[in-house]
């Protein structure tokens, strides 16, 4: 799995296995279901290691391979340079969006994090049973 993942990232990592985290960070990228997101501090927390920076400079570097849209910031703005294509996979997923304001810049809308974040779980909703957690 790494091999492809590297193929399609735009750094080149020493030998022919990511790092560790930067594995378990793509592998929670995969699981996203489409129409759904989590934000960079999500993932940390769900994997319970790193942080959003940490998670952000993974996907930086390797994303490319996996669904990157589906991992953002958590206030639902786009990602600057990848806008068009990120809104692309948006509306083709059927993700929520919340429509800019008449005076922001480009007119870009936004994520609603409050329909579009998904917590992990397994359930339609996206939701853990109580007590239940969702690891890697």
């Amino acid at each position: 799995m790494s091999e492809n993942r590297i193929s399609g990232g735009t750094a080149e990592p020493t030998g022919d296995a990511l790092p560790e985290y930067a594995e378990r960070v793509l592998d929670v990228a995969d699981l996203i279901p489409p129409g759904r997101v989590m934000t960079y501090g999500d993932v940390a927390e769900w994997l319970g290691e790193g942080g959003p920076r940490q998670v952000g400079r993974v996907m930086a570097l390797y994303g490319s391979a996996v669904p990157w849209w589906r991992v953002v910031r958590a206030d639902g703005a786009l990602l600057p340079g990848h806008e068009l294509r990120a809104m692309d996979h948006y509306r083709e997923e059927g993700t929520a969006l919340r429509e800019a304001p008449r005076g922001a810049e480009g007119h870009l809308p936004r994520l609603d994090m409050k329909r579009a974040r998904w917590d992990g779980g397994t359930g339609a909703t996206g939701g853990r049973g109580e007590g239940e957690e969702a690891h890697i």
